[in-house]
C-alpha cells in the first residue's frame, strides 16, 4: 500500500512539473518610441530596453543599397502582443519583427508611403502602434497591417 500511495504522489510530481506554467494578461508595450543611431558598424542598441541588432540588412531591404544605414537612426517600439515596428526617416514601409532565438523574424512589411515617411513617430495607442508622419497624418498599425487612419 504504501508503494502505491509513493507511485501516485511521484506521479503527481512528476505531472506537475511536466505542465506548463503560463503567466497571462503579459503587456509587452513600450509606452514611447525609441529612436536610435546607426553606428559605423551598422548595429543600432538600446540600452533601455536591453536590445541590438544589426540594422544593415533593414536598409538593405528598404533602399536597395548596403551604405544607406550610415548617419541614420531607426524608430523601434513595441507593441502589447510583443511584436517590435521599426521604420526610419524616408523609408517606404513599416516593418514588424518577432524576437525568436537570439534574432529578428520579419513578420509583415506595411507599405505607408510611395514617396517615403517625412521624419516618422510612434505612439503606443493601446492595442495599435500609431505611426504619425511631419503632416500630421495619423495611421493606426498592428502587426497584420493598417487599421485605419486616426
Amino acid at each position: 500500500m504504501r508503494n502505491k500511495l509513493f507511485l501516485m504522489f511521484a506521479s503527481l510530481v512528476t505531472y506537475t512539473a511536466c505542465s506548463s506554467l503560463t503567466l497571462q494578461s503579459a503587456d509587452f508595450s513600450w509606452p514611447i518610441e525609441s529612436v536610435l543611431p546607426v553606428n559605423s558598424a551598422g548595429n543600432v542598441m538600446d540600452q533601455r530596453y536591453s536590445i541590438e541588432f544589426n540594422a544593415i540588412p533593414l536598409f538593405y531591404e528598404e533602399h536597395k543599397d548596403s551604405s544607406a544605414y550610415i548617419g541614420k537612426e531607426v524608430r523601434l517600439i513595441r507593441d502589447q502582443l510583443g511584436y517590435y515596428y521599426l521604420t526610419a526617416n524616408e523609408f517606404k514601409n513599416v516593418y514588424i519583427f518577432q524576437a525568436d532565438d537570439g534574432e529578428l523574424i520579419l513578420e509583415n512589411k506595411i507599405p505607408i508611403s510611395e514617396t517615403g515617411i517625412v521624419r516618422p513617430a510612434f505612439n503606443q495607442r493601446g492595442k495599435y502602434i500609431e505611426l504619425v508622419d511631419a503632416n500630421n497624418k495619423a495611421l493606426s498599425l498592428t502587426h497584420n497591417g493598417i487599421e485605419g487612419e486616426m
